[in-house]
């Protein structure tokens, strides 16, 4: 086998994973800290939960802020199998940076807001109303900003881009490339939610079309890096 088929494998194969790993990890926090539900609470609410979640809690947040980087050997399998165009390398590109977004709005959980939850505890009312302040600013610009919109628009964009790539290329049935382009469009609107609410429910649906999208977009890409007879 060549490289550039077992680079579009292993990229396929990060997608599946990741897709996986998503479902486990944010059906855990669902479970068990009310996610995402609980993104809306003010620090009096969130910060004592999150710390008393324990060693378990900051470790699968941790696991959380990591899954992004999977999008990235995906978008080289991808680069690999739908060839090394401009479009593709754009996609690339973008898939990097909204990667890269992703994790740093998470990994406000297992280290900001995880200091921020310590110092709670034995904080005074002044002290409190600092953290959070402090809390709600970095919910804006880390979470909602960096890692939700920034990351989600760019993740939106690779998709797309992934669907016109596919339509183009008659190894891969026309039906999941609208598929990929349908599913960028929907995901890029869904990001919106922080500047409105009227495509909330759009967003809602797209946390559980996501994974199922990644499991299709990894599948299509080991099926056309594996050599047929």
């Amino acid at each position: 086998m060549s490289v550039v088929p077992d680079m579009a494998v292993m990229g396929g194969v990060s997608f599946i994973v990741g897709a996986l790993a998503f479902t486990g990890v944010f059906s855990w926090l669902a479970a068990r800290f009310d996610y995402p539900r609980i993104l809306d609470g003010d620090a009096a609410t969130v910060l004592p939960r999150l710390r008393a979640g324990g060693a378990p809690m900051r470790a699968v947040w941790a696991i959380y802020s990591l899954l992004p980087l999977l999008l990235v050997p995906g978008a080289v399998g991808a680069l690999a199998a739908l060839g090394g165009t401009p479009l593709m390398t754009l996609a690339l590109v973008l898939n990097a940076v909204g990667a890269l977004a992703m994790c740093l709005g998470l990994m406000r959980w297992p280290s900001i807001h995880w200091v921020l939850a310590e110092s709670w505890e034995s904080a005074g009312t002044d002290a409190r109303h600092s953290i959070a302040a402090t809390f709600r600013g970095l919910n804006l610009y880390l979470g909602n900003y960096i890692g939700e919109f920034l990351g989600e628009i760019c993740l939106a964009k690779f998709f797309a881009l992934c669907g016109v790539a596919m339509l183009a290329d008659a190894r891969f049935p026309a039906w999941l490339g609208i598929a990929g382009l349908a599913f960028g469009i929907a995901f890029a609107i869904g990001a919106f939610r922080n500047v409105t609410t009227r495509v909330q429910w759009l967003a809602d649906i797209n946390n559980w079309l996501l994974p199922l999208w990644m499991i299709l977009l990894g599948g299509a890409l080991i099926r056309s890096g594996v050599p047929h007879p």
